[in-house]
């Protein structure tokens, strides 16, 4: 099948949904959905395209869709997913643009929802009670959020978001090992096993890792209480010490306090980790060091040094991950301290390391020597 007959048959009343994923250039932003709308008695399509935490609509004629996808796919992602009637499609486009479709006939027919208005559609739902939610205190028992963790409900949604794009970088033939570091009371830790292993099906094993012993303990008891204990497990320790495992496939990272994310960036590269999601805290490193004579106006202002100084931080971290040959993305996250610390970077392993003569000359004209350029060329 080619991807215009597919359009064409997608793209109808029956449409469930289209997700455009896997991004190759970020220009029209990480992830684009399609789904049918009825406007004044007429049938569109309405693009979604999610550029970080902005989220914008637009409304489209088939024929323009039947156009512009086949654009889309070509220069600017990798992957597409279409459900309609009761036929599920994949499309994966490779460097060179050759297009691949599988399709398959699905056991049920899904009904379109074709309100121009509806509610979001959170990968976990709201309504639908999940047991470690309950316990965590963001969800009641009849799956009703509760009023003040709506934030961190959208944040764990957002999280699984990141997720769901990468799953295509993930084994299904075998076990998945990832490891949270500084995994903290763990919300994002069981949200994720929960997604891969009773939504996706994935085989996964789950490693938490956190310096705070009370907080290591409780995540093991609900571990435990679910029957996640065999294949989800919590540690008290220190990143940079961790050493029982010699390979792992995913690392991520949340809010690991300054020098303690570039301990687990480098960790990642070493066990050279299909996925990396790192989300820095606090960045005092780079403040301490940074000087430089052309920006002295600007440095001066301790607010704005601080603030200039942890964007360089992750601009670097991305460009030495990309040095190490891996393919980077900086995204916003939603926060649930609401700071402006709310940068995710996001890395799937490419093939070729590169070195970057710019960008060691960016650091020697600043002045700063970061803790991850130390740790990945000693």
């Amino acid at each position: 099948m080619e991807l215009a007959e597919l359009l064409n048959k997608a793209l109808t009343a029956e449409l469930t949904g289209i997700t455009i994923s896997n991004v190759r250039n970020n220009e029209l932003g990480e992830k684009i959905k399609i789904r049918p709308v009825l406007l004044k008695g007429e049938l569109k399509f309405q693009v979604t395209f999610y550029r970080g935490t902005k989220v914008i609509h637009k409304n489209y004629e088939k024929e323009s869709l039947c156009k512009d996808i086949p654009l889309w796919m070509s220069e600017y992602f990798k992957q597409m997913q279409a459900e309609y009637g009761d036929m599920q499609a994949s499309v994966l486009v490779s460097k060179k643009g050759k297009v691949s479709i599988k399709t398959k006939c699905t056991d049920c027919k899904k009904k379109a929802v074709l309100e121009h208005n509806r509610k979001k559609q959170y990968i976990l739902q709201e309504g639908t009670p999940v047991p470690f939610l309950i316990d965590l205190g963001v969800m009641s028992k009849t799956g009703k959020i509760i009023h003040a963790k709506y934030d961190k409900f959208k944040q764990i949604n957002r999280y699984l978001e990141f997720v769901e794009d990468i799953l295509e970088r993930l084994p299904k033939d075998r076990e998945v090992t990832i490891v949270d570091f500084g995994c903290g009371k763990s919300y994002l830790t069981f949200a994720m096993y929960y997604f891969l292993k009773e939504l996706k099906g994935y085989q996964v094993k789950i490693v938490g890792l956190d310096l705070k012993e009370d907080v290591i303990a409780h995540c093991n008891q609900l571990s435990k209480k679910y029957g996640y204990d065999e294949k989800l497990k919590f540690y008290v320790g220190d990143i940079a010490s961790y050493d029982k495992l010699s390979s792992v496939d995913m690392v991520c990272t949340l809010h690991a306090c300054d020098t303690a994310t570039d301990y687990a960036l480098a960790k990642a590269v070493e066990w050279g980790s299909e996925v990396i999601l790192s989300v820095p805290c606090c960045q005092h490193e780079v403040n301490r060091q940074i000087k430089n004579g052309m920006l002295a106006p600007v440095l001066k202002h301790g607010l704005i040094k601080e603030r200039m100084s942890a964007l360089i931080t992750d601009a670097l971290r991305a460009e030495l991950l990309e040095e190490q040959g891996y393919e980077v993305q900086i995204l916003e996250f939603i926060d649930m301290e609401h700071t402006p610390k709310n940068i995710l970077i996001r890395a799937v392993k490419g093939k070729n390391k590169e070195k970057k003569e710019n960008l060691h000359l960016c650091m020697k004209e600043l002045n700063v020597t970061p803790t991850l350029n130390t740790l990945l060329n000693k």
